[in-house]
């Protein structure tokens, strides 16, 4: 078994904590993530900023030296920043641009059209949107019409299956991820964004869990395995986003 980690996060407290909604996260440096995933065969990764790092890029760049190549960088960035900046994140290892709609920390959705299309454009990053699919009509004809956009956590509920259904058919990638924080049906939303598209599906482990109702556990990748077949878990665990994210 190998591991595209697709999505965790580091947290370190030497650079900006900003509180969201009332919550500080935890201390998680690069060591940390290190130990806990020591028994798994991570090849590579995406280190994915939260709401509580706003739009600090100092972390990220400084998490990516340590991790090295094989992990790359999703940031979230204001609407007023210039090309030199996001071609400079580029060269420093990162590939996707995040808007964190749940938690209220990224640029306002009305951008998202204009704004997806410039990192694409300018660096060939995708757009990673963390927000509750039943949300997704309002946007779902702008997202349809975009190069490449990925949605986090199962799109967290099952009233928005359906509606993140329609789009994994259009092509839109989905993460494996928050297992433990998502309020839906996992083995059926596996399988069914599976039949759907079988290039969708991108497993992380979300590490460290912050806010989640319980954290990240070995038991999340055995449920894939138990779900699929090998060639379809290779895919779902490692080659879908090593693919995505390294293209």
């Amino acid at each position: 078994m190998r591991i595209f980690d697709a999505h965790f996060h580091i947290i370190d407290f030497n650079f900006t904590i900003i509180e969201n909604q009332g919550y500080l996260p935890p201390n998680y440096v690069v060591e940390d993530y290190q130990n806990d995933t020591a028994d798994l065969n991570v090849l590579g990764g995406a280190i994915v900023s939260g709401s509580f790092q706003g739009f600090d890029q100092e972390y990220l760049i400084n998490a990516l030296k340590q991790m090295g190549s094989a992990f790359c960088g999703v940031t979230q960035l204001p609407f007023t920043v210039t090309d030199e900046e996001i071609i400079n994140l580029n060269e420093n290892g990162v590939k996707a641009l995040r808007l964190n709609i749940a938690r209220g920390i990224s640029e306002d959705l009305s951008k998202l059209d204009y704004f997806a299309r410039r990192v694409y454009d300018l660096a060939g990053w995708h757009s990673e949107l963390y927000i509750d699919a039943k949300e997704l009509p309002e946007i779902a004809a702008a997202i349809e019409k975009l190069p490449a956009i990925s949605i986090d956590h199962l799109g967290l509920s099952e009233e928005g299956l359906p509606h993140l259904l329609k789009l994994v058919d259009k092509g839109v990638r989905v993460k494996a991820t928050g297992f433990g924080r998502v309020e839906l049906n996992i083995e059926n939303a596996l399988r069914s964004i599976y039949d759907s598209n079988p290039d969708s599906l991108m497993f992380g482990t979300d590490l460290p869990s912050t806010r989640a109702k319980r954290p990240f556990k070995y038991k999340d990748i055995e449920l894939i395995q138990q779900l699929f077949d090998e060639q379809a878990a290779d895919k779902i665990l490692y080659t879908n986003a090593l693919k995505w994210y390294f293209k």
